[in-house]
């Protein structure tokens, strides 16, 4: 074990970032043309880090599994962006954004990386609204402001339900810019299969180009890792079908270290599991827990009377209704953090007042906020007697402005209208706080590769705040790497063009059609679906929502056994040399059944609950998240070492020196 350098710059806490800046090493215009950068990924993070640096002048490669980069997994983002702009002038600060962040987190991030990403988040705003993206505008011309949870203030830039798609829109024009220009080479329908190191940095890839079967070496003097997250591992969640692990398990294999892999976020608001057949999960916007009041009946005997059906929801009346969050969190109510709801709404399932016929799922009502704004709306046209109907009409005009396709996307899918009948929400899986592990320049443990993005570790420690993701991701792709890596690419301006022709981008080629062509001589029975599912049905069932040790012991030993029947059994129909989907889907489970292993791991050494990570033997009487400061007080990162339950730890420790630990309370 060894105590990693996050080489945090000296100096007070807002001036870090700043003198960090001025002491780099830079690359000067007529260099920059002499330097070729790879990015993995061409979602926010890798978007706008592609655009950036081409736009400095670097030769840039991008290399996206979709389409089209339009069709990134941060399209899916619909609630907001954060930025500490104040426009509410309602107290919001750099240092308030800083401290919600930390907090939010349950005290395990750093606190450098932090401060710099409240520092810059104003920077995005303007960027963004420069290329057009459309945020909603208040009365005045303003840009409007929402809040979300965890925070007192209205920080949250939005464009209606869609502001991920608006803001990838802005990103994607930005790098057809630079294609226009040349300065970026886009391999679309291309995955990266290995990281190549020579002399031991990161200095190109072996992709599979996915329509002809392909395999084909890039060359760069330094790798971006922009690919998401891991939340497919539970095979059920809110990420894309597509989003998978396996750009940075595969660095993680070279000697990337992979930090807190057990820090998984649960969001709140989530459509409910409908079957045994469903392949993924829909988020609701955590914007809704603005207006929308989330509730259980009050008695057992209407939770039963609703689950058969002999009840509706809007048979209750206010008395009768258990607005669980209001009465156990009063100073924050519905916009406690998404790991606060999302136990609370298990805890009262569990006990038996869940509403859908599993008993699974709690109500999220709008009625409230339709009458209060009707009557706003009412009051201001100057009708000071409105009519019941007049206001509810003009209420659900409101709502429907603010959240209408979010509404109209419920109602598509679960065949009921929430203007009139309450929405059913649980908790599902929905982002990874953990990652590969960078320092403050965003490199991984490798030389010349870099993560960015929900790819990394570095910002959210062990709960992110709602509507942070965007942020972060577009901070390090427009403000944080182009300096970073400038300063570490300034020692290759005489390098010249890296060679595809050596001994490392063979062994590395080989390696991956070794594994291709076992895979595809496996010859078993089953499909690769099938053992997703069952590593979906563990992690669930033992690395979810809570944790203890005798599960997790379970969970090493399960997945494992998974994983060996699965390099056995796994039958893959096809061909390797042309569109193969199901091959595709094979190379990411075989990835998914080795980090499975290494998140039950993590969770299991890490004997305390924080954030999303809830530990069952570590709570406090009243069921919250129980720290223990004392003993882990650090990131974990993990070094691979041939198989996952028998990975090395590194530490990092943490150091706060400008906020207190304390225990986190919403109360």
């Amino acid at each position: 074990m060894s105590i990693l350098d996050s080489k945090i710059p000296k100096g007070p806490l807002e001036d870090k970032w700043s003198n960090y800046k001025n002491n780099i090493n830079l690359v000067n215009p007529a260099n920059k043309r002499n330097i070729d950068v790879i990015v993995i990924g061409t979602g926010l993070a890798g978007g706008s880090a592609a655009a950036t640096l081409a736009e400095l002048g670097y030769n840039v490669k991008t290399f996206c599994y979709q389409d089209s980069p339009r069709r990134a997994h941060s399209i899916a983002a619909q609630g907001g962006i954060n930025a500490s702009k104040n426009y509410q002038g309602d107290g919001d600060s750099n240092f308030r954004l800083f401290y919600d962040t930390v907090k939010g987190g349950d005290y395990r991030s750093r606190e450098g990386n932090v401060y710099r990403l409240a520092e810059v988040s104003g920077n995005i705003i303007d960027q963004c609204v420069a290329q057009g993206v459309p945020f909603a505008r208040e009365y005045g011309g303003m840009l409007d402001n929402r809040s979300f949870g965890g925070v007192l203030v209205s920080r949250t830039f939005y464009a209606k339900g869609q502001t991920g798609q608006q803001l990838l829109l802005g990103a994607y024009s930005a790098m057809n810019r630079q294609i226009n220009r040349g300065k970026i080479q886009a391999f679309n329908r291309h995955e990266m299969m290995d990281v190549v190191l020579v002399d031991g940095k990161a200095r190109g890839i072996i992709a599979r180009d996915m329509l002809t079967g392909a395999i084909e070496r890039h060359s760069a003097h330094a790798v971006v890792l922009a690919s998401g997250g891991y939340g497919n591992v539970f095979y059920l969640s809110t990420n894309a079908m597509g989003s998978n692990v396996m750009a940075a398990w595969r660095a993680h294999r070279r000697g990337a270290f992979f930090a807190n892999p057990c820090y998984t976020q649960i969001h709140p608001t989530c459509i409910p599991v409908s079957g045994d057949h469903q392949s993924k999960l829909t988020l609701m916007s955590e914007s809704l827990r603005n207006d929308g009041r989330i509730w259980v009946p009050k008695t057992k005997e209407d939770a039963e009377a609703i689950r058969a059906g002999n009840k509706k929801p809007t048979d209750l009346v206010e008395d009768e209704r258990d607005y669980y969050l209001e009465r156990r969190y009063p100073a924050f109510g519905n916009l406690v953090p998404r790991d606060v709801a999302s136990r609370a709404a298990k805890e009262r399932c569990d006990a038996g007042f869940g509403v859908n016929k599993t008993g699974e799922a709690v109500y999220l009502d709008f009625a409230s906020a339709i009458e209060r704004y009707g009557k706003e709306e009412a009051f201001t046209a100057g009708h000071k007697n409105p009519s019941k109907e007049e206001i509810i009409k003009l209420g659900k005009d409101v709502v429907e402005s603010k959240y209408g396709n979010l509404f109209q996307m419920y109602e598509k899918i679960v065949d009921q209208n929430p203007y009139k009948t309450p929405m059913m929400i649980y908790p599902a899986v929905h982002y990874t706080m953990g990652g590969l592990w960078v320092d403050y320049n965003l490199q991984t443990t490798i030389p010349g590769c870099y993560a960015t993005g929900e790819a990394n570790f570095s910002d959210h420690g062990a709960n992110r705040l709602g509507a942070s993701a965007l942020m972060q991701g577009l901070a390090d792709g427009y403000f944080v790497l182009p300096y970073t890596i400038g300063d570490y690419l300034a020692q290759d301006i005489s390098t010249g063009k890296i060679p595809t022709d050596t001994s490392e981008f063979d062994a590395a080629e080989k390696e991956v059609s070794d594994k291709i062509n076992r895979l595809m001589n496996a010859g078993g029975q089953h499909s690769v679906d099938f053992y997703h599912k069952k590593l979906g049905k563990i992690m669930w069932n033992k690395c979810g929502m809570s944790r203890n040790a005798v599960d997790l012991k379970e969970a090493i030993n399960e997945i494992a056994e998974l994983r060996e029947d699965f390099w056995k059994n796994v039958k893959i129909p096809g061909s390797a040399d042309t569109k193969n989907a199901e091959l595709e889907k094979a190379g990411r489970v075989a990835d998914f059944l080795e980090l499975g292993e290494l998140f039950a791991k993590d969770a299991l050494h890490r004997e305390e609950s924080c954030g999303g990570h809830f530990r069952e033997e570590h709570q406090t009487p009243d069921g919250e998240a129980l720290r223990d400061d004392e003993n882990f007080k650090y990131a974990a990162a993990w070094e691979y070492t041939g198989k996952p339950s028998d990975a090395i730890l590194h530490k990092e420790e943490l150091i706060f020196e400008n906020i207190e630990l304390k225990t986190r309370s919403y109360k």
